[in-house]
């Protein structure tokens, strides 16, 4: 016989017809049906609760809470002068550039922070999110340029 779509049947033995239950005592499955006597359980329209155990105290509810989450936190990717020292002399430093060179893996909800760790050896034009003023100073030091904002800087 052919194997076309017309004739496939499952493989002997492979398929099972459901279990009917509430037909009669003779079936074995008659009476309450498989679901026990009383209860919430046996009543039609019953749904169990997310994390309902039993009317025992919840996992969620017997450990502890710890910790919080900082709503207001801002969210920098961070990169240090001695990496940015790879980069050629006079390119232009922005978020975008440092994730196309692979210096960076994601830019931060907030945009990039370079700080200070390292020595710069090449003038560059570093226009990001945030600097910290060791980082401004060591740029600047090089004969680069800084675009962003600096701490300290209007004291």
């Amino acid at each position: 016989m052919a194997n076309e779509l017309s004739n496939l049947k499952p493989a002997p033995g492979s398929t099972k017809s459901r279990t009917r239950v509430g037909r009669g005592e003779g079936s074995g499955k008659g009476k309450t049906a498989g679901r026990g006597t009383k209860g919430a359980q046996s009543r039609s329209g019953y749904s169990r609760r997310a994390g309902f155990e039993g009317g025992q105290m919840p996992i969620q509810r017997r450990l502890p809470k710890k910790g919080f989450t900082n709503i207001f936190a801002k969210d920098y990717e961070v990169i240090n002068l001695e990496r940015l020292a790879e980069l050629e002399a006079g390119s232009v430093v922005d978020a975008g550039s440092l994730k196309a060179s692979g210096l960076i893996s994601r830019i931060g909800k907030d945009g990039v922070k370079v700080l200070g760790r390292g020595e710069l050896g090449v003038a560059l034009h570093v226009r990001v999110s945030k600097l910290s003023r060791t980082a401004a100073e060591k740029i600047l030091a090089a004969g680069g340029t800084v675009e962003g904002p600096i701490p300290g800087a209007d004291a």
